[in-house]
């Protein structure tokens, strides 16, 4: 059996298409769905539609929030949801942490792992008052 290769083209065109636009003036930002069509391409990414969507709406790049992009079955189409922010300030104050953190606007909180956090609490149950706080300190290496 001869199986067919097809070599798609980074640079092929595609359509972007906003459906539900809304200007949502309480949160002082443009939403809208957003449908992009690469039936030349497997898929588009969100840093190049950011791009392509900052110049449509005459803003910057930053201002740009893209997430929830799934692929159509049998690819070419690409559906997704698009933020565009007045200004800063609002992206910082209404925008998830998590997203915030991926577009480089706030530092990632760094804490121990969910199962180390589990141990140290579950160590500290065993004990009261101020053996608690020994409790939940690591143990040490030595013994």
């Amino acid at each position: 059996m001869v199986g067919t290769v097809s070599f798609q083209d980074p640079s092929a065109p595609i359509t972007l298409r906003a459906r539900k636009f809304i200007t949502n003036r309480l949160l002082s930002r443009r939403q809208f769905i957003l449908d992009v069509l690469h039936p030349s391409r497997p898929n588009v990414s969100k840093e190049e539609l950011a791009e392509k969507l900052a110049t449509m709406y005459k803003t910057e790049k930053a201002r740009v929030v893209l997430f929830g992009f799934r692929t159509q079955f049998g690819g070419g189409k690409s559906t997704g949801f698009a933020l565009i922010y007045d200004d800063e300030a609002s992206q910082k104050k209404f925008e998830p942490k998590h997203r915030l953190v991926r577009k480089g606007l706030q530092p990632k909180v760094e804490k121990p792992s969910r199962k180390l956090r589990h141990e140290r609490k579950n160590r500290a149950k065993k004990f009261r008052g101020t053996k608690k706080v020994k409790a939940a300190e690591p143990p040490k290496k030595g013994k």
